[in-house]
Order: structure tokens, then C-alpha cells, then sequence
């Protein structure tokens, strides 16, 4: 119970390599995606009959499934309701290099993101909008930290998540591989109506609070807003976000 319970705490994720992956969407996604990288599978006695759909293909894989009560499981997780489930998963970070090897068309660079729910849906948006990766630069919340995990909501097995990366060596990257740099700012000139989103590119995201700095947007290829039609100040990260990635969605499927 310790050892997982340890695993809300950065460094005993980085020194075991593990994560936390609590309650019934992320833990399904593991075992429908990452079924060899699950170590652990906890589950209470109500769980394990309603959850039947993952827990017992996650038994036919060769997963050891661990029967506990609410409270044990309770005292195991971070989330105050884990409802019913966590899981013990290998963490199998990606790289840029490989990410750029599969010629991406669409990506989603996020330049010091703080909030953890913030990521987490960006994630989850890029995954449903059919992003080929989320990029995050260093400096950001850790995207192994529980609160990540389930924000994603089991996206986080879905697609590559590159972190701790450099801002203008990512950027320089990503020009050499012929992938367009797109910032997202209210200063943008042009909105997501209006700028060609058919070839590949990457949205580059600021941080909540002060936005993109401007070395960041200069080096990018353009700069482009979000249009505001009411009275709102600005828009949420993890909310601009998923509007660009679908803005490009839709120009890349029509």
C-alpha cells in the first residue's frame, strides 16, 4: 500500500518509472493499450463485477489482479473517489526523434503549462481531435503526476507524449522536419478561420498565466488568435487548445 501510495510523489515515479493510473477510464484504456506494461491491478469486490469488461481480459493477459476494500484502495490513490480501480503501469516516455520519424501532420507544442488539468485535457483533446503527439516543454507540471493521468482519461496510452523539451530547439526541430509553427495568440493578426491549416503544423501553446513570450512566437512561422465574439477576456488553455486542434481536424478531413 506504501510503495503505490508513493507513487503520487515526482521522484519515487522517476527512480521506480511507474505511475498511478486510478479509476475505470484510465485504467481500461491501460489494459486495452498497454496490457504488457501494467504491473498491478487493484480492484474492489463491487469493482471487479462492474468493471468485468477490462478486469477480466486484464487477468487473461497475465495481469495480477489485486481484490482490496474501498478504504485500502482509498489510502492507495490520490483521488479522493477512486472508484473502484487503480492500476501500477510502466511509464514508456517518447522522444521528438521518433515523433518526427512518423512524419506527423498534426501537433500540439505547450510551452510551460503549470496546471495539471490543464494538460491532462489537452491531451485527451488532442487524442479525440487526431493530434499524432502532444509536445511539452520543460519547465511544465509533470505529466506522470495522478492528477495528469486522470485528467487524460486514458488518452495518455493513446498517443506519444514528448516532455521536458526545449522551447527553441523543439521549434528548430520541427522547421527541419517541414512542420509549420503555428502560435496561438490574442496578437495573432489572423484567426484559425482564416490561415491555412492543410499541410502539416504544429499549434505552440503559452502558459496560462502570461501566454507565449516573444521569442517563442517570433521564431514560429506565424501567429494566430482564437476570435472572441463576446465579452471574455480570454479563453482557457486546455479550451483554445482543442479549438485549434479541431479547427485543424476540420481542414485536414474535409
Amino acid at each position: 500500500m506504501k510503495q503505490v501510495r508513493g507513487l503520487s510523489r515526482r521522484s519515487v515515479r522517476r527512480r521506480t518509472g511507474r505511475v498511478l493510473v486510478e479509476g475505470p477510464q484510465g485504467v481500461r484504456e491501460a489494459v486495452r493499450f498497454a496490457p504488457d506494461r501494467i504491473r498491478d491491478l487493484y480492484v474492489t469486490a463491487e469493482g471487479a463485477q462492474r468493471y468485468a469488461e477490462f478486469v477480466e481480459p486484464a487477468r487473461e493477459h497475465g495481469v495480477v489482479v489485486h481484490e482490496t476494500s474501498e478504504e485500502v484502495l482509498a489510502a492507495m490513490c490520490d483521488a479522493d473517489t477512486p472508484q473502484g480501480t487503480a492500476a501500477v503501469v510502466d511509464w514508456a516516455p517518447s522522444t521528438l526523434a521518433s515523433v518526427l520519424a512518423a512524419r506527423p501532420r498534426l501537433l500540439v507544442l505547450l510551452s510551460h503549462v503549470r496546471d495539471p488539468g490543464n494538460l491532462g485535457t489537452v491531451i485527451r483533446g488532442a487524442d479525440a481531435a487526431g493530434a499524432d503527439a502532444v509536445l511539452v516543454s520543460d519547465g511544465s507540471v509533470d505529466v506522470t503526476s495522478p492528477k495528469v493521468v486522470r485528467s487524460t482519461a486514458g488518452s495518455i496510452f493513446h498517443l506519444p507524449v514528448v516532455t521536458g523539451l526545449d522551447i527553441g530547439a523543439t521549434l528548430s526541430a520541427l522547421d527541419d522536419a517541414g512542420v509549420r509553427r503555428l502560435a496561438a495568440d490574442g496578437v495573432g493578426e489572423r484567426t484559425i478561420d482564416e490561415v491555412d491549416l492543410s499541410g502539416p503544423h504544429a499549434w505552440v501553446m503559452g502558459n496560462e498565466a502570461w501566454g507565449l513570450q516573444a521569442g517563442t512566437r517570433d521564431a514560429c512561422d506565424e501567429v494566430v488568435r482564437v476570435p472572441i465574439h463576446g465579452h471574455a477576456e480570454s479563453l482557457n488553455l486546455a479550451m483554445a487548445t482543442t479549438i485549434c486542434l479541431y479547427a485543424s481536424a476540420r481542414a485536414m478531413h474535409a
